[in-house]
């Protein structure tokens, strides 16, 4: 299984701020489409419960993500299950306090099941996943501003 990635980006929003945008799941394809594709959403439009169907392009492949969210802590974390190609993950959103009154949005990205051909080549997976995270954030934090 490869290790877990983690990324975080600070911003001047406060934690209830930035909650209630990440909380709000068709918020994210705005975000997130430099590499999710093709959203389509349902179940309810924020917490526990909310849905979207999203197409990942990466290293030259394309697949269908289902992504769903499970937990959901106002104002300080949401987990979310995504599933595709035989991987099951976790992706959470932490949320921390600045003493400024911003807030330290961190993304966790987990492995939980992993098709064999990502666990051979589990370096290029995280590095990938990495970057992806990492534009995510930068692009959720001008979003927020």
């Amino acid at each position: 299984m490869p290790k877990p990635v983690t990324v975080s980006v600070e911003v001047p929003q406060s934690r209830e701020q930035v909650f209630a945008f990440i909380d709000v799941m068709p918020n994210h394809a705005g975000y997130n489409d430099h590499f999710l594709t093709d959203w389509e959403f349902s179940g309810p439009e924020r917490g526990v419960g909310a849905k979207a169907q999203a197409k990942a392009s990466a290293l030259g492949m394309t697949q269908t993500v289902d992504i769903e969210v499970i937990e959901a802590e106002a104002p300080v974390r949401t987990v979310e299950r995504n599933t595709a190609g035989g991987r099951v993950a976790q992706g959470t959103y932490t949320l921390d306090a600045l003493p400024d009154g911003g807030t330290r949005i961190s993304f966790e990205y987990r492995w939980i099941e992993t098709p064999f051909a990502e666990r051979l080549t589990a370096p290029l997976v995280r590095s990938v996943v990495r970057r992806a995270v990492d534009e995510s954030l930068r692009r959720l934090a001008e979003q927020l501003s």
